[in-house]
């Protein structure tokens, strides 16, 4: 069993710590929010007072944080993460980030005589809660092996996706298809409405047909086909509409720095934008159907 420090400890960071210490790992853990640092002592996790102090005698440090600053700061920053971890320690970063701040990281760990990893995740709140996430990791084999069965008690799928940023690659790329189909998918059954035919008519043809795709089949947009789905709650989420609208832009800046031409994902990036700006943040990203719709 491994000695781990764990940095986040939000709606996906809490549940992927508790996993830990499910499986028997010794977790020091720490957030900023009171709340979130009482359930994980609750949950067997000893809390300390500052981000550094979870890399004190570490095997292995994770961090779930929410943009490339944080972890630049947690990491590379004064008296920050680097500092404190023994060499040989390895570091696992599975927030959403841009590709080039992942790579710089991984190469200051490298310099400093430690491994990281960027693994960012795809499975939601409910993947992180089961332990069934995947995990799309960027990094050298070394790296990935001594990773390997630590992510295996958070997920489901681990996939090594080559070097150092191409787990924030992968990541990206994912889902900017998913924002696109999604806005597909809204608007052909915003369309049947219009039309008059029935969702779930729509559904039955569409899911065993050239239409078929992972929006509908397992997060249909309207209430009924998929009960699990969040248009059976209210949109309550799931995959809130502001991180779609974040990994689209990190996917759009990525294109951009990289010569390669999404207009798709860029009119994705602009409507997702409309959508959380008009007050649905945090709603899931499948309610955009209602604004589709024209409904506020």
């Amino acid at each position: 069993m491994a000695s781990i420090g764990f940095i986040g400890l939000g709606n996906m960071g809490g549940p992927m710590m508790r996993n830990l210490v499910k499986a028997g790992h010794s977790v020091r853990a720490f957030d900023l929010s009171e709340t979130a640092k009482k359930a994980a002592q609750d949950a067997g996790a000893t809390v300390v007072s500052a981000a550094a102090d979870t890399a004190q005698g570490a095997d292995v440090v994770v961090s779930m944080l929410p943009a490339g600053e944080h972890v630049k700061a947690v990491y590379m920053g004064e008296g920050g993460v680097m500092s404190k971890a023994p060499k040989g320690c390895l570091f696992i970063d599975s927030s959403t980030i841009d590709v080039a701040s992942a790579r710089e990281v991984a190469a200051a760990a490298e310099a400093n005589g430690q491994l990281m990893v960027d693994a960012p995740v795809s499975g939601g709140v409910g993947g992180a809660e089961a332990g069934t996430l995947t995990f799309m990791v960027g990094g050298t084999d070394a790296a990935f092996a001594k990773a390997l069965p630590i992510l295996e008690a958070m997920g489901k799928t681990i996939v090594h996706a080559g070097g150092a940023g191409n787990g924030q690659a992968a990541k990206i790329c994912n889902n900017m298809l998913l924002g696109i189909s999604m806005i597909g998918t809204c608007e052909a059954f915003a369309l049947a409405e219009k039309l008059g035919l029935d969702a779930q008519k729509l559904f039955d043809i569409s899911s065993k047909s050239s239409g078929q795709n992972w929006s509908m089949t397992s997060y249909c947009p309207v209430p009924g086909p998929v009960p699990t789905s969040p248009a059976n709650r209210d949109y309550a989420p799931g995959f809130a509409a502001a991180m779609m609208l974040k990994d689209l832009k990190l996917a759009v800046e990525a294109a951009g720095k990289a010569g390669a031409s999404v207009p798709l994902g860029a009119e994705a990036s602009q409507l997702y934008a409309l959508y959380a700006n008009s007050g649905h943040a945090g709603t899931d990203f499948s309610g955009i159907i209602n604004m589709l719709r024209g409904a506020k």
